[in-house]
């Protein structure tokens, strides 16, 4: 089969499998772990991911933080609509998918209940997402009092506290979908990594709709990756550059982090491959044949199928390899998804 043949990162799961609210402690979740080197596939607990590191490697967290994005309002009609905001453009002016789409037109205005705030439709993007123009423009605190965590589809029930689909190191608002591998860290398996003498430094990558768009096309080379913004800081790059200098190996936390990381090395003329302070979007799309410059190491969840996501995982460690992994852990009742449990690919 051609390796960019879409067929290949799909698979069947049952939704008994699709994890539908986290485990009682973050890192008690269970740990697949994948060798590429011999093909050997093991499993622990995530709190055991300790034992994998060495001093001096470094852990890449993306540490952007959810905002409560999922609203809920209504026409002058009366008629109800969902609205889920994508990122902000410009001050007061959000893209977003509005459902149910067909009830929307330009100039349309939506109350919101209980609030002074409203949004017109000013116009339809190509993708078919919809700019919304606030006003007031300012809605932080309307969306920290009023919006819902924004859940994906496949999760059935809301949760009944927001930091649970939020990393315990989230600070950079922005994201509209949760960095998901970063959910099983503790402060306490955070601080044994430091005891450890592992280095641990942040990047941000706001996790946009852009993210999880399944991949339609039969070729998976002609799917378009949305920009997504990203940031990567002088002290991180400075830590990152002495590692990889010193033999060091970089183990990126999610897809988000990799695609931080590999953005950066892309933009540098450095060789060996080294990365540098960045603020902006990125719109790199990973796939088979992809060379990977910094990340050494991943950590993430188990993703849906024919996502972006698993086909970076797959050019990370090999198509073949990786869903014989995701068949190991389906048949051993692994919890898979958001918040489902983990893959370490060394």
């Amino acid at each position: 089969m051609n390796e960019f043949n879409l067929a290949q990162f799909d698979y069947a799961i049952s939704p008994c499998r699709i994890a539908q609210e986290p485990v009682l402690t973050r890192d008690s979740s269970r740990l697949l772990i994948v060798e590429r080197k011999n093909k050997n596939i093991t499993e622990g607990f995530f709190r055991d991911l300790i034992g994998c590191f060495g001093c001096g490697d470094v852990l890449v967290l993306n540490n952007t933080k959810v905002i409560k994005a999922r609203l809920f309002g209504k026409k002058a009609s009366g008629a109800k609509v969902e609205i889920l905001l994508l990122k902000e453009t410009a001050t007061g002016l959000w893209e977003a998918l509005i459902k149910p789409s067909r009830r929307i037109r330009l100039n349309d205005t939506i109350y919101f209940d209980n609030s002074h705030i409203k949004a017109v439709v000013q116009d339809k993007t190509p993708q078919g997402s919809r700019i919304l123009r606030f006003s007031p423009s300012d809605i932080k605190s309307f969306l920290d009092s009023i919006g819902k965590v924004p859940l994906p589809p496949y999760i059935k029930k809301d949760v009944d506290d927001a930091n649970k689909y939020q990393t315990i190191y989230a600070q950079k608002e922005g994201a509209v979908a949760a960095p998901t591998a970063g959910l099983h860290f503790t402060s306490e398996l955070l601080s044994q990594f430091e005891r450890k003498g592992v280095k641990i430094v942040y990047v941000t990558l706001h996790c946009s709709l852009a993210t999880f768009r399944p991949v339609k096309t039969d070729d998976i080379r002609d799917h378009t990756m949305e920009a997504e913004w990203i940031e990567v800081s002088s002290h991180t790059a400075q830590i990152i550059n002495n590692a990889k200098r010193e033999g060091k190996r970089v183990v990126a936390v999610g897809t988000t982090s990799v695609r931080a990381l590999e953005s950066t090395a892309e933009l540098s003329d450095a060789s060996p491959p080294y990365i540098k302070e960045f603020s902006g979007q990125t719109d790199l799309y990973i796939i088979p044949g992809y060379k990977f410059k910094i990340v050494d190491a991943l950590i993430t969840n188990f993703h849906t199928p024919c996502s972006t996501n698993l086909i970076l995982a797959s050019a990370f460690c090999g198509a073949k390899l990786l869903m014989l992994s995701y068949q190991y852990a389906l048949k051993n009742n692994f919890r898979f998804y958001s918040f489902g449990d983990a893959m370490l690919l060394v």
